[in-house]
């Protein structure tokens, strides 16, 4: 996963900071916005753990904190739930800048509420999916429902949430009583999955069933039974995140299969917008090519010298451990360790030409097993054997010929 922080400003001018998580082995299909709990931040473990398992599908999340959390400007004091949603529409705009605009959004616990109403704003959201969501915004009353007294008599009260101290206006409750939350569930037409734990403490499944009744299909609801409402077991969080990518790519616009035939062994296809970045399709297997991004690639695949060097590397293993087994002999395990680069020939050392230059690939050899001297001496003879590291080592013909469209 490739993460970089981001940074963007809320409506009072205010600096929001975020982390937006990428694929490592590809350009986002889809971004995601991610809205999280009540009181918690961009770090909270379930998020990332979600984040992580959403970017393994293609996936491209941007996370961050709401106004007055974490590493954002402002005072919590001074937030309420429509600044949520408000700042979930400002991080869309950031994305529609910088990247492209958010399909699906997704909320944890009020961060759901407050997903679904920016859902209906953001006319690139296609599809939401709610974890442990309440069925109204009001339900948060009751972490702090023994100050609420305190909170109307004299305007707020320092509570305890989480082993955290954070003062809570009156106004934070006025805001709450003045959400349109119904009815935006009544109206919603975008698509919607409801993820919500049985044994959920904090905010009764009861919340999910109210959910699923008020909006409209497609909708669906997946059981996260056994979890906690925080999704404190990093296994939780990494099956919401999985079942999410799976579910939304019913609904979101997913690149195309990539279609490469070939009666050769392997077809390499590069378009002129993707740089270094090589799809191919080696045997029955599909896989991607590309450059470092010290040499201006974007660094979702292996380099081709590297896959040279894995040739190598994989046929020397499968070279030597068939001899073993032939010879019955107890290899246990062998490992290949190989790159690749140039090297002064060894008649030139002090030559500075170029020309000089002799490929090379360093090539270290473990064996795991209870052999003797004499049988390791015959296993290093046998990798220099294996067909890969004899056709390196001879002389190789290359027939290129032009394919008509």
């Amino acid at each position: 996963m490739n993460q970089q922080k981001v940074s963007f400003k809320n409506v009072d001018g205010e600096t929001l900071v975020g982390r937006l998580s990428l694929p490592a082995n590809q350009h986002p299909h889809n971004f995601v916005l991610f809205a999280h709990c009540f009181t918690c931040n961009k770090n909270f473990a379930a998020v990332r753990n979600i984040s992580r398992a959403l970017t393994a599908e293609g996936f491209g999340v941007l996370r961050f904190d709401f106004t007055g959390l974490g590493e954002s400007e402002g005072e919590f004091s001074d937030s309420n739930f429509s600044g949520n949603v408000e700042d979930l529409l400002e991080a869309a705009k950031y994305l529609e800048a910088h990247y492209s605009s958010p399909s699906l959004i997704i909320g944890h616990s009020l961060g759901g509420a407050a997903a679904i109403l920016a859902a209906q704003k953001i006319s690139s959201i296609r599809a939401i999916a709610t974890i442990g969501a309440p069925s109204n915004p009001l339900h948060v009353k009751h972490i702090f429902k023994n100050d609420i007294e305190t909170i109307k008599d004299q305007g707020n009260a320092e509570v305890n949430i989480g082993g955290r101290s954070f003062t809570i206006k009156k106004q934070f409750l006025e805001d709450l009583k003045s959400q349109s939350y119904q009815e935006t569930l009544k109206n919603n037409r975008k698509s919607i999955l409801i993820l919500h734990s049985p044994q959920d403490k904090v905010v009764e499944i009861k919340n999910a069933e109210e959910i699923y009744i008020a909006v409209h299909h497609p909708k669906s609801f997946i059981s996260l039974d056994g979890a906690d409402h925080l999704l404190g077991n990093p296994k939780d969080a990494t099956y919401t995140g999985e079942i999410i990518g799976k579910w939304s790519q019913r609904y979101l616009e997913m690149p195309g299969a990539i279609a490469l035939e070939t009666e050769k062994e392997v077809v390499a296809s590069l378009d002129s917008a993707d740089g270094f970045t090589t799809q191919m399709k080696v045997g029955n297997h599909y896989i991607t090519a590309d450059e470092p991004v010290s040499y201006g690639g974007n660094n979702f695949g292996p380099s081709p010298y590297e896959l040279v060097s894995a040739g190598l590397s994989a046929c020397t293993v499968m070279t030597v451990q068939m001899y073993a087994k032939r010879k019955k002999w107890p290899l246990e395990n062998v490992e290949v360790h190989t790159s690749y680069q140039k090297l002064h020939a060894d008649d030139c050392q002090n030559c500075d030409s170029s020309e000089a230059k002799i490929d090379t690939f360093q090539r270290a050899i473990k064996l795991t097993g209870d052999l003797d001297d004499k049988q390791i001496a015959r296993i290093m003879e046998i990798a220099d054997k294996c067909p890969v590291h004899r056709t390196l080592k001879s002389e190789i013909n290359i027939v290129t010929t032009l394919l008509s469209n």
